[in-house]
């Protein structure tokens, strides 16, 4: 059993054991008969198809174990022996799976998508140019005008014919993929020029770390980002990422841009190599003195000194050339910062066309200022037109109120001392009954000290209520005779 089979056997539910037969059959003689069980197997098939795709587990001949096709599917004899199943064969309507495939524009045939003519935007298939074809394609991909679709197989033969297949799905998400590792990096204006080569380094392994995309992969990539979305500018050797409403061609700037880096590039592996290939030398030369072989030492170190020669020729080169890709950086940058002030000037300048210039903004102003003196004007009238308060009244029915409280508060303490008086005469009434109790009592001794305790105690409150009450006395008086009342 194939990789290619195995991955599809453990990966795809729709291939189970029991389904087999039937995806294995000649289906296509259902899409009359029984149109869901014949759309059935042909998504099963397309799907595990651009799944294992997408994995890098469709291998060919053409390609090395590391560069693998993704983004195509390469449609033969050979496709068929990894799908060949010890139990069941090879399947025999995969034909038509590749037919519905073109039909709903899940795959497109490489060289149909690399013609000028040819959008994915589009709902239809359209007339292709013949002279873009070769006489052997121009007859596979004939159209088909009853129902405007392109087919790739002979009707009712049941044969591959040998093609590439654009898988769209997996051309979109390659695609996404690139855009974001672009995106998520904090690059200059230079960071977003590349060379085809570099574009590949780069991105060769977006939709998996272990296996690269191949180069049928690359170039409808590229294809679908410059014409399909308009994420870059393409032209054949030089890549550009747009941002924002930065959509301008590539120039011969940026070409320069680019070869620049990838010298850059180059050099600065020639001399990490050098370096390498010095410490090497180095540790032979000392090895081969060790074992008294100074014929084999003095060879190392001439080597050795050759290769520094070089080393230092390359570093020095780098230096130069990263100093002008510096300053390229710079003045790249200064005209990005240009274009934002002179977009800035225009804004600026719309805005000052809309408020009508300074004068305008004056009058405005003096306006504002004109209307609220009118609100403060208004506001006196109406305080104005309110009634007339005599300030005299105001201040007699002040002092009746004081007047009034000062009386309220005078009787309430009347009637406090009132209350004392009465406690008073109730001690004093005590202080005089205390010897007669004594005398009747047997126990007098033990009892004369509380006596006398409470006969001190009522004397000195009698004494304290006599000094509140002779107060009370005078305020009263003094109150009826409306003279001031000094405070305490």
């Amino acid at each position: 059993m194939t990789d290619l089979l195995e991955y599809i056997l453990s990966h795809e539910d729709a291939f189970r054991k029991n389904r087999l037969p039937s995806l294995y059959s000649d289906f296509a003689l259902q899409k009359d008969t029984n149109p869901d069980g014949y759309a059935v197997n042909v998504a099963a098939w397309e799907k595990a198809l651009t799944n294992a795709a997408r994995t890098g587990h469709v291998t060919s001949n053409k390609v090395s174990s590391k560069k693998r096709d993704h983004l195509v599917l390469i449609a033969d004899e050979n496709l068929l022996h990894m799908l060949e199943s010890p139990e069941w064969g090879r399947p025999v309507a995969l034909a038509s799976v590749f037919d519905e495939a073109i039909q709903k524009r899940h795959m497109v045939p490489l060289e149909v998508y690399k013609s000028n003519n040819f959008s994915l935007s589009t709902s239809r298939w359209r007339v292709l140019d013949p002279g873009l074809l070769s006489p052997w394609n121009v007859m596979n991909w004939s159209l088909r005008q009853l129902k405007g679709l392109v087919v790739g197989t002979d009707n009712g033969s049941g044969k591959i014919r040998t093609q590439t297949l654009v898988l769209v799905d997996n051309l979109k998400e390659a695609a996404k993929q690139v855009l974001h590792v672009q995106g998520s990096q904090k690059a200059s204006s230079l960071d977003r020029i590349y060379s085809k080569e570099r574009f590949t380094n780069t991105f060769n392994a977006v939709l998996g770390d272990d296996t690269e995309l191949s180069d049928h992969d690359i170039q409808a990539l590229l294809i679908y980002l410059s014409r399909d979305i308009k994420a870059i500018s393409y032209d054949g050797k030089t890549i550009k990422f747009h941002t924002g409403n930065d959509k301008f061609p590539v120039t011969p700037e940026d070409t320069t841009i680019a070869h620049m880096r990838d010298l850059i590039s180059n050099l600065t592996e020639q001399t990490s190599r050098l370096e390498q290939k010095i410490n090497e030398l180095n540790a032979n030369a000392k090895k081969a003195l060790a074992n008294k072989n100074r014929i084999s030492a003095l060879s190392a170190i001439k080597n050795k000194k050759i290769a520094e020669h070089n080393l230092n020729q390359r570093a020095n080169t780098l230096h130069q050339l990263e100093e002008v890709f510096n300053k390229i950086e710079q003045s790249a940058d200064q005209i990005e910062i240009v274009r934002v002030m002179q977009a800035s000037t225009g804004v600026l300048r719309s805005l000052h066309a809309q408020m009508g210039g300074i004068e305008t903004v004056e009058d405005v102003v003096e306006n504002l200022r004109e209307e609220m003196s009118k609100v403060d004007e208004v506001g006196n009238i109406i305080n104005e037109a309110g009634p007339v308060i005599d300030e005299g009244e105001i201040d007699d029915e002040l002092e009746a109120l004081e007047t009034k409280e000062l009386r309220e508060k005078e009787e309430a303490e009347a009637k406090a001392t009132r209350q004392r008086l009465e406690q008073l005469e109730s001690h004093e009434q005590a202080a005089q009954e205390a010897p007669a109790r004594l005398a009747e009592e047997p126990k007098a001794a033990e009892t004369m000290e509380d006596v006398d305790s409470e006969l001190a105690k009522s004397i000195g409150q009698l004494s304290t209520m006599s000094l509140n009450d002779s107060k009370a006395s005078e305020r009263e008086e003094k109150l009826e005779t409306k003279e001031p009342v000094p405070a305490e």
